[in-house]
């Protein structure tokens, strides 16, 4: 991947990764995620902090790894109202990472996932409009 060009990986016939890599610290794509995040009407959930947890359990681990679990209320009750059992693909999760001494953002687009999961259109629908907004939250934080 060329420094500062978008990536999508395409694993099983069709793109499944958005990453971008950006110049910014971790910290500093995390706190510039979060701001995006809330611009565009979404919530974080949580943070998870990979490398600390990892640390916590007695296992080294050099990179760091920060994982968003992000939600808008309505998109989410839309998709449990179609197919309860899409809970198990929720919250959107958006990691902030270093890889190669490179920081990079990224996700498992969200229509890609529901491809192999669902046949619903009206999730489509949804998860087209979902990956639209949060691969924008990714390029404003980049």
């Amino acid at each position: 991947m060329k420094k500062g060009e978008d990536q999508e990986t395409n694993e099983g016939g069709f793109p499944m990764k958005y990453i971008v890599e950006t110049e910014k610290t971790v910290g500093q794509a995390v706190v510039d995620l979060q701001e995006a995040v809330k611009k565009h009407n979404f919530g974080v959930l949580h943070i998870h902090n990979l490398q600390e947890t990892l640390r916590k359990k007695g296992v080294d681990f050099p990179n760091e790894c920060q994982i968003l679990e992000i939600c808008n209320p309505q998109k989410a009750k839309e998709v449990l109202t179609d197919d309860m059992s899409m809970n198990m693909v929720l919250p959107c999760r958006i990691s902030v990472y270093s890889d190669e001494g490179k920081t990079k953002i990224g996700m498992i687009k969200p229509k890609a996932l529901l491809e192999v999961l669902s046949n619903s259109e009206s999730l489509m629908k949804i998860a087209e409009e979902v990956e639209a907004i949060t691969m924008e939250m990714i390029k404003e934080a980049k």
